[in-house]
């Protein structure tokens, strides 16, 4: 099994790692007390799972003290055991906790019983750092003050030894009399383009219609739009994946969604299956009514 073990600050980004695990297929199990980390690992081999996550922290500082056997135990057990420990300066664990209002998790736990009061935030977090300091000597450390989040997702990957999801992409057409689509990520409107209505022989026939793909393959502008198109979305698709997307959806729009529209979607879904970087959806709204 590859086990990967998120642990270090509260704010430090172990929500953000844990969540790009599970999103290239690992079964993520979060704040499991260390000395239940074999058990859990026994199962869920047994189960047939082979990529594992699980994440640790503060919250179970009764048992932490046993998580360097732990770690021990697991790697002569023969499992792929990879620690990631997460740690950020103070000011940016500060920072993020007055941006999100969140209660930090150790402030109900070390209220100075002298003064009946609760800790201040700073308080709780160098006491979180002290309880946790012997841990970072145990795996990768990662300070995340000042990362995007996004550049944490792909540092967390290579970490893991996995390869980057597969993008789903998804081209589809419909029409602007019926309304824009909400879950549109890239928008196109090829309501410039000749449009077939105006013949009567092509009025009643779609865009997916041999009749229909000549008269449209004949006209310059349309293919010249397609073109422009295909270079937009070949341009920014790494940018999009880099930024952990799993799926983006074009969407590409004329008056009735029966002709233009459809035609482009099948011309731009033929051109990115064939270059066979990414799974490749077409879909027309106004066809499968």
């Amino acid at each position: 099994m590859r086990l990967v073990l998120i642990t270090g600050m509260s704010g430090s980004g172990k929500s953000v790692a844990l969540r790009l695990l599970e999103d290239i297929g690992y079964y993520c199990v979060d704040n499991l007390p260390p000395r239940f980390i074999a058990q859990v690992a026994a199962y869920l081999a047994d189960a047939g799972q082979d990529e594992v996550a699980v994440s640790v922290d503060a919250r179970s500082e009764l048992s932490l003290g046993e998580l360097p056997q732990i770690i021990g135990h697991l790697r002569n057990a023969g499992h792929d055991l990879r620690v990631l420990f997460l740690t950020a300066s103070t000011e940016a664990l500060v920072h993020r906790y007055s941006e999100t209002r969140r209660r930090h998790p150790l402030s109900g736990r070390l209220a100075p019983a002298e003064r009946g009061l609760e800790p201040t935030l700073v308080e709780s977090i160098e006491a979180e750092r002290e309880l946790l300091a012997p841990l970072d000597k145990v795996g990768y450390v990662v300070d995340t003050s000042g990362l995007a989040p996004g550049t944490l997702r792909e540092w967390v990957r290579q970490f893991s030894g996995s390869a980057p999801a597969t993008l789903t992409l998804a081209f589809e057409s419909f029409a602007f009399k019926s309304g824009v689509p909400v879950a549109t990520d890239l928008l196109f409107d090829v309501r410039n383009l000749p449009n077939p209505f105006y013949e009567p022989a092509l009025r009643p026939l779609t865009g997916l219609d041999v009749p229909v793909i000549d008269y449209l393959a004949r006209a310059p502008i349309v293919g010249q739009m397609i073109d422009d198109i295909d270079r937009f979305i070949e341009k920014w698709l790494p940018s999009y994946h880099a930024d952990n997307r799993h799926y983006l959806t074009v969407a590409i729009g004329c008056t009735g969604g029966q002709h233009r529209s459809p035609y482009v979607v099948e011309q731009l879904a033929a051109r990115f299956a064939g270059r066979s970087k990414q799974r490749v959806l077409t879909r027309h709204r106004t066809l499968g009514r």
